[in-house]
C-alpha cells in the first residue's frame, strides 16, 4: 500500500489509484465534470485541479496516480481560485435556464457555483446563442448552449455501445458536441446519455417538464423486466392527500452494480415503468357467496377449500399457475406449502413472452427470477392449454395475470369450466378478475422485500421502495397466512416474522443459497 497525505490526513491506497478516487474513499469530494469511473480519465473539464507539494503547477486529480509520501491539498487558496476560474469560463456562454431546466436541483454546475463561485459576472456582451431542443434520437433532446464539453456522451457511444453517433466538431469557441451528420441516436442504451450529462445539456423527453427533482423521493431495487436484474433507482412523486394527487413513478435511473450492470441500464428497463402506475389491483374483488370484503374472510375462504381437499386426501386436485416475478422467498414458501406439505403436482409457470436481447445487458427472458425458481427445485413446467383441459382440478390458484396473454379470455372460460374454485393473486387488474371467485391484490418487486437470482446466478437482495396501492399485500404475506390457516406445520410457518428469516431457512435447506457471494 502507498502512504500519502490528503489535506494533512494520512491516507493509504493501492498502487495505480488516482488522487480523485483515493480522496473519495476517505470522504473528500473533488469536483469534476468529465470524469466517470466507467471511462479512462480524459481531463478536459479542468475542474478537478489539486495542489501537490513540490509540483510547479496544479495537477488533475482524475488522472494523476498517488505516490509514496505525496502531499495533496484539495482546498488550498490556489485550488479554490482555479475552480472559480474554470466556473467563470464555463458560465461565460451558459444560458440562464435554471428556472426551466430539468437538471435544476441535481446539476453539478449549480452545485459547484454555490460552493466555489458566487461571483459577479464581468461580461456585458450578449451570450452566444446556439441550437436548443435538438432531437438527437428517441427520447433525447439537446440544448447545445448548456453543454460544458465534458464529452461523456461521446465516450459512452464510442466505448460502451460502440455505435459512435456523436462527436466533437469545430474548434476554439465554436467547438460543439453534436450527432454525426445524417445519423440519429437509436440504440438500446440511449437513455443513459441524459443520466450521464452533468449539466442538463441532454435531457430526456420522458421526464422533461414533469416535475422538479426536489419533489421526488427515491429508492433502490432491481429491474424485473428481464433476467439480468440490473440495479436501479425508482424516483417517484409521493402524492399529496390534501389535493388528492396520487403517488406516481416518474423516472427510473441506473445504479452502480459492478457484478451485474456496471453503471448502465437498457432503454427497455428505463422506460417501461408504467406498470407501477397503471391498471393496479388495489382491493379484494369477490364473486364468492357470500361476498368477502376483507383479507381475513378471503384467506379463510381459500384455506377452507384447500383444507377440505386435504381431509379427503384429494390435494392432487389442486393446481398452481405461477410466474417468475415472484421472489426466492415466495418460491420457497410455495414449494414447502403446496409441493412438500400438500403434495401438489400440478404446478405450471406462465411467464411473459420472450423478447429481443443484445450482447450488453438485455436478455430475452422477460422474467427476473427463473433461475431462482430452478435453484429452489421447480421444473418450470410450461402451461399448455390443451393438456391442462384434460386435468381434474377443483382448486386453481393463479399468481399474476399472464395467463390471459397465453390463453385469451375466451380460451380461459373454456379451461375454467370444470374447476370448482378459482383464485387469482395479482398486482394488476385483468379479465381474470371476472372469471374467478376471489381476486387478491398483490405487489410488484419494488413494493416488497426479498431476493432474486439473475441469469448469471447472482443472488440479489432488495428492499421495499414504497408501499403498494390500496390494501395490496406481498405474496409471502398471503402465503404465510394461508399456511397457518391450513394448519400443517403451523409452528414452522409461525417462525417467519420477517422475510429475512425465510431466507435464513432457505440457506439451511438449499446449498445454492449458502454459497452466496
Amino acid at each position: 500500500m502507498i502512504k500519502f497525505f490528503i489535506d494533512d490526513m494520512p491516507v493509504e491506497a493501492k498502487p495505480g489509484e488516482t488522487i480523485l478516487n483515493a480522496a473519495k474513499k476517505i470522504g473528500v469530494y473533488i469536483p469534476h465534470f468529465c470524469y466517470h469511473p466507467a471511462f479512462p480519465p480524459e481531463g478536459t473539464c479542468r475542474m478537478c485541479l489539486v495542489e501537490i507539494e513540490g509540483a510547479p503547477k496544479l495537477e488533475l486529480a482524475c488522472s494523476i496516480q498517488v505516490r509514496e509520501g505525496m502531499k495533496i491539498f484539495t482546498q488550498s487558496e490556489k485550488v479554490v481560485e482555479a475552480r472559480k476560474g474554470v466556473l467563470e469560463f464555463l458560465l461565460t456562454e451558459h444560458p440562464l435556464d435554471c428556472p426551466i431546466c430539468d437538471q435544476a436541483g441535481e446539476c453539478k454546475l449549480q452545485d459547484y457555483y454555490e460552493e466555489y463561485g458566487l461571483f459577479e459576472g464581468r461580461y456585458r456582451e450578449d451570450k452566444d446563442r446556439q441550437a436548443k431542443r435538438v432531437l438527437l434520437g428517441k427520447n433525447l433532446l439537446h440544448d447545445q448552449e448548456r453543454c460544458v464539453l465534458c464529452r461523456r456522451c461521446v465516450r459512452f457511444l464510442r466505448e460502451v455501445t460502440k455505435t459512435g453517433e456523436m462527436g466533437v466538431f469545430e474548434r476554439s469557441n465554436k467547438t460543439e458536441v453534436n450527432i454525426v451528420e445524417g445519423r440519429k441516436i437509436d440504440n438500446n442504451y440511449s437513455g443513459n446519455l441524459a443520466q450521464l450529462c452533468p449539466v442538463g445539456a441532454i435531457t430526456d423527453s420522458d421526464f422533461r417538464f414533469k416535475t422538479r427533482s426536489w419533489f421526488l423521493k427515491r429508492g433502490e431495487t432491481i429491474c424485473p423486466l428481464c433476467s439480468r436484474g440490473c440495479k436501479i433507482s425508482i424516483q417517484y412523486f409521493p402524492g399529496n392527500p390534501r389535493f388528492k394527487i396520487p403517488k406516481k413513478v416518474v423516472r427510473l435511473q441506473a445504479e452502480e452494480n459492478p457484478s451485474v450492470n456496471g453503471y448502465w441500464i437498457c432503454d427497455y428497463g428505463r422506460y417501461n415503468y408504467h406498470y407501477l402506475n397503471e391498471n393496479r389491483a388495489s382491493e379484494i374483488i369477490s364473486r364468492a357467496t357470500p361476498r368477502l370484503g376483507n383479507w381475513e374472510e378471503a384467506e379463510d375462504f381459500l384455506s377452507e377449500k384447500i383444507k377440505r381437499l386435504l381431509y379427503k386426501k384429494k390435494t392432487s386436485r389442486i393446481s398452481l399457475m405461477m410466474n417468475s416475478w415472484l421472489t426466492n422467498e415466495e418460491f420457497f414458501l410455495i414449494k414447502k406449502i403446496f409441493c412438500d406439505d400438500l403434495k401438489v403436482d400440478e404446478v405450471y409457470f406462465v411467464d411473459p413472452n420472450d423478447g429481443e436481447s443484445d450482447d450488453i445487458l438485455m436478455t430475452s427472458e422477460r422474467s427476473p427470477n427463473r433461475r431462482g425458481a430452478k435453484e429452489i427445485g421447480f421444473e418450470l413446467k410450461p402451461f399448455v392449454p390443451e393438456e391442462f383441459a384434460s386435468k381434474n382440478i377443483d382448486v386453481l390458484l393463479i399468481f399474476g395475470s399472464y395467463l390471459v396473454e397465453k390463453a385469451g379470455p375466451s380460451g380461459l372460460m373454456e379451461l375454467f369450466r370444470g374447476i370448482k374454485y378459482r383464485f387469482v393473486i395479482s398486482p394488476r387488474k385483468s379479465e381474470l378478475d371476472s372469471m374467478v371467485d376471489i381476486s387478491l391484490p398483490s405487489v410488484y418487486p419494488a413494493e416488497k422485500r426479498g431476493s432474486m437470482v439473475n441469469v448469471s446466478g447472482k443472488i440479489q437482495h432488495f428492499d421495499l421502495v414504497f408501499n403498494g396501492p390500496g390494501c395490496s399485500r406481498s405474496e409471502y404475506d398471503i402465503l404465510l397466512a394461508i399456511a397457518k390457516k391450513i394448519g400443517l406445520n403451523f409452528q414452522y410457518y409461525s417462525q417467519f416474522k420477517d422475510v429475512k428469516l425465510i431466507y435464513e431457512e432457505m440457506k439451511k435447506e438449499i446449498s445454492f443459497f449458502r454459497e452466496e457471494k
